[in-house]
């Protein structure tokens, strides 16, 4: 009786039927002469995909089904949607959003059921966005439908199923199939990228030669930006291994760091794209068909070393200054529940996002950025365009609510998008195609205003936000 495998993702059980079980175990016909011919078809699916019933299988062809399987891999793009910078040209984006962890959490805040916060309170500060992953979380992030999973711009993972069908005289006699899941993490403040490799839900049934198929793995780095960045590796990699030794041993490391110096503009910027690529070599007397190499994903690392971000200098040693991360839109988020700091500002964002015809200065196609990836936020350091875009909101507020919007100092001008990106109020001003008035101005709580800004900042600190177009981020308003 063929064996079923199964698989848990999300907490329910996926079963993945043996192509085995697909069609009768017919002897190979009397009428044949020769020797046997063997054949391994190999195939690249989704890390956790679900499979088709029994009967769909069956009306469909088994090799059918797992070419559309494979198909449907490839059409998901092999970036992530939210990659950001020169890496989002190499290959096609993600449709999909990626999966993400819960946004941390500020600093709890103070007690405001008796009026104004007390002075001595201290401003909202953000996290530290986390800096390591699990085997289990990345497994539980991807889990049956997602092709990258990012906790962080410092965590991040993808993964693929790989599946190999038997055959003899074209007959299925075995399967196999195993799991590849690579996480990537970087520390505080440094350079080095360390890419855990994961070999997991290895098995097989039936006729089969897995102790003798050779399985390489490779983390390449096809192309980086500025072209000719030398890269110093490590760790334990697994080059080329049998099925069976990947099963003893299932975990391995490759590390990357691009020393500073090499990058371009005065943030020593360098982008890249790395790239895990899986090749099967049938074992003796067996022929391969399907993909024999098998590009997973595509994950996007940066390396920045620019004077406004933390370890410009290296603290001392110019050789490690600068840090690394992955090129991902972060999300800024801002809370519009009751005792939040910022609620003011949330709110007022909130209702940019949703009604923003209600919203001053009146403009009839307003559609402000930030809400998704294909209209990012950028961050502005240049502080002559910074006071631009401050003056402009100004204006608005003037303009809308009079000289005294401030009440006596009690009240400030919010604006969004924020001053510190490009797209602030007086972005018309300096790109002649971008829509005037395509912003947001109302008077808010001095204090609210000023615990968004902390918490702003805090952002683009913890999360190494770059100035220009190469970097981006989004926000989201929690309620």
């Amino acid at each position: 009786m063929p064996i079923p495998w199964f698989r848990h993702a999300r907490g329910r059980t996926i079963a993945l039927l043996t192509v085995a079980a697909l069609l009768p175990a017919a002897a190979p016909s009397a009428a044949s002469t020769g020797p046997d011919e063997l054949r391994v078809e190999t195939y690249v699916l989704p890390s956790g995909a679900s499979a088709l019933t029994f009967d769909e299988l069956r009306a469909a062809g088994a090799a059918g089904s797992l070419h559309r399987l494979s198909d449907d891999m490839r059409s998901k793009g092999r970036l992530a949607a939210e990659t950001v910078g020169p890496a989002a040209s190499y290959a096609p984006l993600a449709t999909d959003p990626s999966a993400v962890a819960p946004a941390p959490a500020p600093a709890p805040a103070p007690d405001r059921t008796h009026g104004a916060v007390t002075r001595f309170a201290p401003m909202a500060t953000y996290p530290e966005p986390a800096r390591t992953m699990t085997y289990d979380e990345c497994r539980n992030g991807l889990g049956s439908t997602q092709k990258f999973f990012i906790k962080s711009r410092f965590a991040v993972c993808s993964g693929a199923t790989f599946l190999q069908t038997w055959l003899q005289n074209n007959r299925p006699v075995g399967e196999s199939m195993f799991n590849v899941r690579v996480v990537g993490t970087i520390p505080l403040n440094s350079r080095k990228i360390t890419f855990t490799y994961y070999f997991t839900e290895m098995q097989s049934t039936g006729r089969t030669a897995t102790s003798a198929m050779k399985v390489a793995t490779k983390g390449a780095i096809p192309q980086s930006w500025p072209s000719g960045v030398r890269y110093t590796q490590g760790g334990t990699p697994p080059g080329t291994r049998t099925f069976d030794e990947l099963k003893r041993q299932r975990t391995y490391t490759h590390t990357v760091s691009a020393a500073p110096g090499q990058g371009s503009s005065s943030s020593d910027k360098v982008f890249s794209v790395y790239e895990p690529v899986v090749t099967i070599t049938p074992p003796p007397g067996w022929k391969l068909g399907g993909e024999l190499t098998g590009k997973l994903f595509i994950l996007a690392p940066r390396w920045d070393a620019a004077i406004y971000l933390a370890n410009s200098t290296g603290g001392g040693t110019p050789t490690h200054k600068g840090a690394a991360t992955f090129s991902y839109l972060p999300t800024l988020t801002y809370s519009a529940k009751e005792g939040a700091e910022e609620k003011a500002v949330a709110e007022h964002i909130r209702t940019a996002f949703t009604k923003p015809l209600d919203t001053k200065p009146y403009m009839s196609a307003k559609n402000v950025p930030g809400q998704n990836t294909k209209a990012p936020l950028h961050r502005l350091v240049q502080k002559a365009r910074r006071d631009d875009n401050r003056k402009a909101a100004v204006k608005q507020c003037k303009r809308y609510w009079g000289d005294g919007y401030a009440w006596g100092g009690t009240r400030e001008c919010d604006e969004y998008p924020f001053a510190t990106t490009y797209e602030g109020a007086a972005q018309a001003d300096h790109d002649s195609e971008a829509k005037k008035f395509n912003f947001s101005v109302l008077p808010v709580a001095k204090a609210d205003n000023g615990a968004a800004g902390s918490l702003l900042l805090g952002f683009y600190a913890r999360n190494r936000l770059l100035d220009g177009l190469d970097d981006g981020f989004l926000v989201r308003i929690a309620s």
